[in-house]
């Protein structure tokens, strides 16, 4: 269970309204549950409008003015959603992955943290960068030129954007324990997301 609880529209004042407007505007009726809250990370942003809007910009921003080929948005989100084992994240990508042509033997080789066997040359290159930069904050001198010469420095600025508010994603649902859909299994064990040195040892 989310550990903050789902508001719906009618609990919101004009500004809380505004962002579950724009937040249904641009990703569609489909986020809002059978119960009238909404899904995902987007119940949470209701709780601090001032962010959620201006969060909400950036994602259909990143996601559909890009002029990165969403092929590759998509497998970047993968790897972003593997790497903090966000759950939500996961399955909603991984179906948006497939459906924009990201292989499926991809996307498992990518949540069970091994490296792809990539035929398409950009989709290496972006997963690359996007492993580099997601694992270890940085991305060295050579990925960077690939990533440049594959998608231009507009299309790595997008990229690595996109990195950091799928981060912002992750975190958001991990922090505030965002449930699955029920019926849909997790990809990671229980507790996983849980460092074992989260004690300070």
């Amino acid at each position: 269970m989310s550990r903050l609880p789902y508001l719906q529209r009618t609990d919101l004042d004009d500004a809380g309204r505004a962002v579950w407007d724009a937040l249904v505007s641009t990703r569609g009726g489909n986020i809002v549950t059978q119960a009238g809250g909404l899904v995902g990370p987007f119940n949470a942003w209701l709780y601090a409008p001032g962010v959620g809007a201006r969060v909400s910009e950036l994602g259909a921003a990143l996601r559909f003015e890009s002029s990165v080929d969403r092929r590759l948005l998509e497998l970047a989100i993968l790897v972003v959603a593997a790497h903090w084992k966000a759950e939500f994240e996961w399955w909603a990508h991984s179906k948006l992955a497939r459906e924009h042509g990201v292989d499926d033997s991809i996307a498992a080789a990518i949540g069970r943290g091994e490296t792809p066997s990539f035929e398409a040359d950009d989709e290496a290159v972006a997963y690359a960068f996007t492993r580099q930069l997601v694992v270890g904050g940085g991305v060295d001198d050579a990925t960077f030129a690939r990533a440049v010469e594959a998608l231009g420095r507009q299309g790595v600025v997008e990229l690595v954007s996109l990195c950091g508010y799928y981060t912002l994603v992750s975190f958001t649902l991990n922090a505030f324990a965002v449930p699955l859909p029920e019926g849909v299994a997790q990809a990671w064990p229980e507790g996983a997301r849980i460092s074992s040195t989260s004690s300070g040892s």
